[in-house]
């Protein structure tokens, strides 16, 4: 087993780093024109160059099946959508992680508008059979889709609404996780000029398909979420990131209020990086207006730290923003600040058991992390300490590997399987030590 031990001989952030961009535009970018019938990469410009892209942009562009997405779930919901819409018989599978990973409301949603999709192995899991969906007649189809449990099932059925000949009514049920994502997919369908009116609890698409147009994909706000806890650690902070804009169609950039309560101040470095004529209409979940507001390149955001302002306590419902919670978790851990997290209920059915993982790992660091009696929140207790370098699992999942990185401020740290960061932010490492970080490899031997 490779462990990669991460220490720093001091606690300044200071530098100027281009991140990626984000991963969640650019996958709903590609299936857009994917099914416009162009070549997504000719229009897209700083697409995500993570493993997840990487690993949609190959599928689209291949002949046949079987197509294997591997450990991505956002490409593998999208392209069971996708493979819906073309013409003969498909299989899409994933990895071991993937097949315990449930499919089965998605499933169900297409097969009503006609799709025929049977599951090879354990019901309501992949890997799927995928026929192709029947697309006569011009009636507006009308379903129901359970949105409790992941908010890209509505997104991989909205963003091939545009091409059902009558279009397309989606009414979610139950409570709806992650709603800023959903959020994103209708902004970036709007983008490339479908008609989509989001009213009460009714989200109505209407038949016309896409046109293509060229996009530069913001960096990714959750990549973002390392170098603000990170910040949240340091004593000397003066680290700009590039591509990041407070006005964006990513939920996760509430990042910059959420850390505030740490003491990470974050400045525009260009306030108005281009013209958005939707102007605040534009972030409402009914506005029709097509234009991001970051389309140009440069710009990003400054952070520094008040080491005075440090808060009692921290509460959280991450509901819309889960992909952060294991990050605030280890800023909690790292900076002794209790912290109630709650709307984790999407957790268990990620990359890993994130809620199961972090209390494992915390606890390798004298803190406690558990669900509150009478409760659906979880409860972070106590401060990081220790006196050998603790070794984090990752287990399979990039935001656990990250998340637990930013704790090398205080002293040495393992990380095993290092590699998994490729899923989402490949340049993590690299990034780490162009600020200072030190980044050795070595192997566990007794593994």
């Amino acid at each position: 087993m490779e462990i990669l031990r991460l220490s720093k001989p001091d606690r300044s952030l200071r530098g100027h780093l281009a991140l990626d961009g984000s991963k969640s535009l650019s996958n709903r970018a590609l299936i857009a024109l994917a099914l416009a019938g162009v070549e997504p990469a000719n229009w897209l410009s700083n697409l995500s160059t993570s493993k997840d892209t990487r690993t949609l942009q190959r599928l689209l562009g291949q002949a046949s099946s079987p197509y294997d997405a591997g450990d991505a779930g956002t490409t593998f919901r999208f392209l069971t959508a996708y493979l819906a819409l073309q013409p003969g018989v498909q299989i899409l599978t994933g990895s071991a992680r993937m097949q315990q990973r449930p499919v089965g409301a998605l499933v169900q949603a297409l097969r009503s508008l006609g799709a025929d999709i049977r599951f090879l192995e354990k019901e309501g899991y992949p890997p799927l059979q995928i026929g192709e969906l029947a697309t006569s007649g011009s009636v507006r189809r009308s379903i129901r889709v359970q949105a409790d449990v992941s908010s890209q099932f509505l997104s991989a059925l909205l963003l091939i609404a545009p091409y059902l000949p009558g279009g397309l009514e989606l009414i979610p049920e139950g409570a709806l996780v992650s709603k800023p994502y959903l959020e994103m997919t209708l902004r970036m369908m709007r983008y490339f000029g479908a008609t989509v009116d989001w009213q009460g609890d009714n989200i109505v698409v209407q038949p016309g398909g896409y046109q293509p147009r060229m996009l530069r994909i913001e960096a990714d706000w959750s990549a973002a979420s390392y170098w603000y806890a990170l910040a949240a650690f340091g004593e000397d902070v003066d680290l700009t990131l590039e591509g990041l804009f407070a006005d964006s169609w990513q939920g996760d950039a509430v990042l910059a209020t959420m850390m505030q309560t740490f003491g990470v101040q974050t400045q525009i470095v260009d306030p108005t990086p281009s013209p958005s004529p939707g102007g605040e209409g534009s972030r409402l979940s009914g506005s029709n207006s097509p234009l991001p507001p970051w389309g140009g390149a440069g710009g990003g955001v400054n952070l520094r730290r008040d080491p005075a302002i440090r808060p009692a306590e921290f509460r959280w419902n991450f509901l819309e923003c889960p992909d952060i919670a294991q990050t605030l978790a280890v800023v909690c851990a790292g900076l002794g600040v209790p912290g109630e997290f709650s709307g984790l209920e999407t957790l268990a059915i990620k990359e890993t058991d994130r809620t199961a993982a972090l209390q494992t790992e915390l606890a390798k660091i004298g803190v406690s992390f558990g669900p509150v009696p009478g409760s659906a929140a979880y409860r972070v207790e106590g401060a990081a300490a220790w006196a050998a370098a603790p070794h984090f699992a990752s287990y399979g999942d990039h935001r656990m590997a990250m998340s637990f990185a930013p704790l090398a401020m205080f002293a040495p740290i393992g990380i095993e399987h290092p590699a998994v960061v490729a899923k989402s932010y490949p340049m993590f490492w690299d990034h780490l030590a162009l600020v200072g970080f030190q980044c050795e490899k070595q192997k566990d031997h007794a593994s």
